[in-house]
Order: C-alpha cells, then sequence, then structure tokens
C-alpha cells in the first residue's frame, strides 16, 4: 500500500497538515531494547509506526483521516534487561508524563479521540488513561496492544513467542527486511524463572531476563517469513481498522 505523507507527522509539514482534518491520533508506543542478536533495538517502536502508518491508509478508505504521531520510544523493562548496553528503562512517572503533555497538548489543538498502539508488553497504561479519563472527560482515548488483536495461531508455529520471536521476526522481514541479521539470531530458548507458579502464570513479577533467556529473545525465530508477516500484518491492520471505524461512531 502506498502512503500519504500527511497522515505521517514525522514526514508531513505544516502546509499540508493546514489543508486536511484529522479525526483520531494514533501514537505509537514502544520501547529501546535488545531484541534477540538479529532485531534493532528500535524494533517496539518501528513496527508499531508501521502498523500505525497501514491502518491510517486503509482507514482513509472509509473517510477517516488519522494522524499517525512520532512514535515514543520509553518503554519499561525488566531487570535482567535494562542492564544490556543501551537499553533504556522508563519509569511509571515519566510515562505517564510524557502521555498527558500529548493529550493535554492535543485536546487544546481540539482533537478528541487518540489510540496508543502499542508495541512493548512491559508497557501497561492501564491507570494513566484512567486518569486522563478524570481530566479529559470529553477526550476518548484507547490502547491497542497490535500483537494480541489477532491470534497468532494458523499464522506463526513456534510456542513461546514472547519476544523477538517468529512472530515480530517476521513482521519485520515484511516491512524492513533490511534491518533484520538473521544469521546472527539466537534461538531465543527459555529457561525458567525459578519461580513454577509466575511461570504458569499463577502470579506476576516482574522477569530477571538473565535467568529466562541467553540472547533476550523469548521465542524461536528461526522459521520467520516476509510473508508471514505480511499476512499477519494483514489481520492486524484490519481488525484495528475496524476499531477506528466503532471510535468514529461514538457516540
Amino acid at each position: 500500500m502506498s502512503h500519504h505523507t500527511y497522515y505521517r507527522l514525522p514526514e508531513t509539514h505544516y502546509g499540508e497538515v493546514l489543508e486536511h482534518r484529522y479525526d483520531i491520533v494514533i501514537l505509537p508506543w514502544g520501547a529501546v531494547e535488545p531484541h534477540n542478536y538479529h532485531l534493532p533495538y528500535l524494533t517496539d517502536a518501528i513496527l508499531t509506526y508501521e502498523i500505525a502508518v497501514e491502518c491510517a491508509g486503509k482507514a482513509l478508505e472509509q473517510d477517516i483521516n488519522c494522524m499517525v504521531m512520532p512514535p515514543v520510544w520509553l518503554g519499561s523493562q525488566n531487570p535482567g534487561q535494562w542492564n544490556k548496553p543501551f537499553c533504556i528503562h522508563s519509569r511509571a512517572e515519566t510515562q505517564k508524563a510524557i502521555l498527558t503533555d500529548i493529550v493535554t497538548s492535543l485536546h487544546g489543538q481540539g482533537y478528541r479521540k487518540m489510540i496508543i498502539l502499542n508495541g512493548h508488553g512491559g508497557n501497561s497504561f492501564k491507570p494513566y488513561v484512567r486518569d486522563l479519563a478524570m481530566s479529559f472527560p470529553d477526550f476518548s482515548l484507547i490502547v491497542v496492544d497490535w500483537w494480541t488483536t489477532v491470534p497468532t495461531a494458523g499464522y506463526f508455529d513456534e510456542k513461546p513467542d514472547e519476544h523477538a520471536g517468529e512472530q515480530e521476526t517476521s513482521v519485520m522481514l515484511h516491512f524492513h527486511p533490511e534491518l533484520v541479521a538473521m544469521t546472527k539470531a539466537g534461538d531465543g530458548k527459555v529457561t525458567s524463572s525459578g519461580n513454577a507458579s509466575v511461570d504458569n502464570k499463577t502470579g506476576w513479577m516482574p522477569r530477571n531476563w538473565d535467568k529466562v533467556s541467553k540472547d533476550t529473545g523469548i521465542g524461536n525465530p528461526k522459521k520467520s517469513t516476509a510473508a508471514k508477516g505480511e499476512r499477519y500484518v494483514k489481520a492486524v491492520v484490519d481488525k484495528i481498522t475496524t476499531l477506528l471505524v466503532d471510535l468514529m461512531s461514538e457516540r
């Protein structure tokens, strides 16, 4: 799909923006962290931005104009991950402050609908969104974790597949194959965290990445293909575009 620049804020300009109306803002949010040995540090932000652009293009077919914001790259990290070189951990209060500033600015400019398109499993926005709903009751703010919108069964084979595995690698191969160093990829083997009840998800605690993964991946990427990524992205974009349509019809 070819895309206009006027709904990609990093690439458009003020003169072009003034020529269009905008119904919904899409804010991609990712992280900066290792993704096994073969994917870029900025994978979460890159993929989320590209999917957001695809959604904006699809929504335009139904006369819905979106603006895709530059991706926020500050994500929440786990022990054993944030201590890796150049992995950046963002505190909860930092993320909330960033989101509040963005919503405050957009609200003051007259915008009333926004999607946070999240690409990082460590990010959790619900408490911030609840607070913002109190401060801006006329501002609709929806959070979408793109990788959970469509079940992976029938698209990918590997289990588990949580981080830099078959799903993420296939999607990156679809959008930016030049950024994937498959010959360097580790096997993404997962070991026990040391707590069986946490491993089976009876309870939750931050996983120490040094304990559960040697290469920082969770899931084997070796079966990844661009074709798998393209097919999955299409299903994800269709699902999120339906959400955008529903948001526009919201009373």
